[in-house]
């Protein structure tokens, strides 16, 4: 395939030496003539392992080479990659002003063609960009022409600086969004010689991946050093902790409790992540990661709460009150924060769990319930329908059958407010975070 590369940073430089050594032959466009004199004498112009050396065997195949004419490249390619540089400005909003002259650049080009090209932003790019900017731009260059004349692909790059070259060849995956099955089966041609799983997605999840990946990655650094100052102040060693840790791929490094839903509670994280923050504060250890994950999930809570009080609706049906589905435990259950902040502001609650049997609760159960919400037998429904036809809202609280039946049982003009966000028209739409664990997941089986 004849490929063209817009922007020959970091990104586009390996992207092209690696697609010209599958074969491809390649152009690289930019504005820089020091970069594109670089390429065409066999030189990176940036420091990579490996990629001088690449870059020079690809020029000497006569596979790679570079311009900067945009007309020239995509009179010479079927398919262009932009590759530029999105940086933050000071208040961490992104500047696109590179793609929007490169769109523009294309477009101009693109108009003189006869043929449908294809344009691929590989640049990281918040959702939305690729519809309001680059999108945009071509509409204004091509008019009523463009579906006719051009096709649209996002892909992002998952490239490691100082392992690049291997990351493009062995990726965790290819994310390829886009809204047609044809643009796809280019693309699916175009990385033919790449070791790794093809996801298509749409658009808005592939611009979206990038930033959840690295904000996961930068979470799990800050995650381990904070873990490592708490061990080593505990006297533990950090890094069999660590080694330990690793080991479990079921719960610890897998795609457990890594999809959207609702906050978490239970006998269990919250007295646990507590006692971690004593500990930190007896140690005179700073965690702030760690200190900040309670008010995370009280900030879910919150969202809940007023995600029925903006109803102004006051007949609520909680459907669910365990912390979490398939169990009795309602030890700071978020659902029972939900519905203690309902009362209180003057709703009128019914509450739906057949695994929550008050009569047959024993043991911690039974001592939470009797100290701290007396009240809540009172509030129990003994079928799902009376629920539903006394409610105004209905709240799910917790997924699974019961879930799945209130909401087929609501009727017109009554609110449902899914905490479990598996109802929400979206869900049908793979998440960004459940697009994150099958990236997990593939990380995993290849390590």
């Amino acid at each position: 395939m004849r490929i063209s590369v817009f922007g020959l940073g970091y990104v586009g430089c390996v992207t092209a030496a690696c697609l010209a050594k599958a074969g491809h032959t390649v152009v690289g466009v930019d504005l820089n003539a020091e970069k594109t004199g670089m390429i065409n004498a066999g030189k990176s112009p940036v420091i990579e392992p490996g990629l001088s050396d690449l870059i020079a065997e690809m020029v000497s195949e006569r596979l790679l080479r570079a311009s900067v004419s945009a007309d020239w490249a995509v009179k010479h390619s079927d398919i262009a990659m932009i590759c530029v540089g999105t940086p933050s400005g000071p208040n961490g909003l992104i500047d696109t002003t590179a793609i929007e002259r490169v769109a523009a650049d294309i477009g101009r080009a693109v108009e003189r063609r006869g043929q449908l090209f294809t344009i691929v932003l590989r640049s990281t790019v918040l959702p939305g960009t690729t519809e309001n900017v680059l999108v945009q731009i071509l509409r204004d260059c091509l008019g009523d022409t463009l579906e006719e004349k051009v096709a649209i692909a996002v892909n992002p790059e998952f490239m490691r600086e100082g392992m690049s070259i291997a990351d493009f060849e062995q990726p965790p995956m290819t994310l390829i969004g886009c809204s047609d099955d044809a643009t796809a089966a280019r693309m699916r041609m175009l990385y033919r010689h790449v070791d790794a799983p093809f996801v298509q997605t749409s658009i808005k999840v592939a611009e979206m991946m990038k930033y959840v990946s690295n904000a996961f990655h930068a979470l799990k650094i800050c995650f381990a050093n904070e873990i490592g100052d708490l061990c080593e102040s505990l006297g533990v060693d950090p890094f069999e902790v660590s080694r330990t840790f690793l080991m479990d791929r079921k719960l610890n490094i897998s795609e457990a409790y890594l999809r959207p839903g609702f906050a978490f509670g239970g006998s269990c994280l919250p007295k646990d992540l507590r006692a971690l923050m004593n500990a930190a504060h007896t140690s005179y250890v700073r965690v702030p990661l760690l200190a900040a994950i309670n008010t995370s999930n009280e900030h879910q809570i919150r969202r809940g709460i007023e995600a029925v009080l903006s109803t102004h609706k006051k007949r609520v049906g909680v459907v669910g009150l365990a912390f979490k589905a398939n169990t009795d435990d309602l030890r700071e259950s978020p659902m029972v924060t939900l519905v203690e902040n309902l009362i209180g502001k003057g709703c009128s609650l019914r509450i739906f769990d057949p695994n929550v049997r008050l009569a047959a609760l024993v043991g911690a159960n039974r001592r939470y319930i009797e100290k701290e919400i007396p009240h809540i037998s009172s509030l129990m429904c003994d079928d799902l329908e009376t629920l539903i036809a006394e409610s105004e809202v209905i709240v799910i609280g917790c997924e699974g059958e019961n879930a799945a039946r209130a909401i087929a049982l609501c009727q017109p003009g009554q609110s449902i407010i899914d905490l479990t966000r598996k109802s929400r028209p979206a869900a049908a739409e793979m998440s960004p975070l459940a697009v994150l664990a099958e990236f997990v997941a593939a990380q995993e089986a290849s390590a």
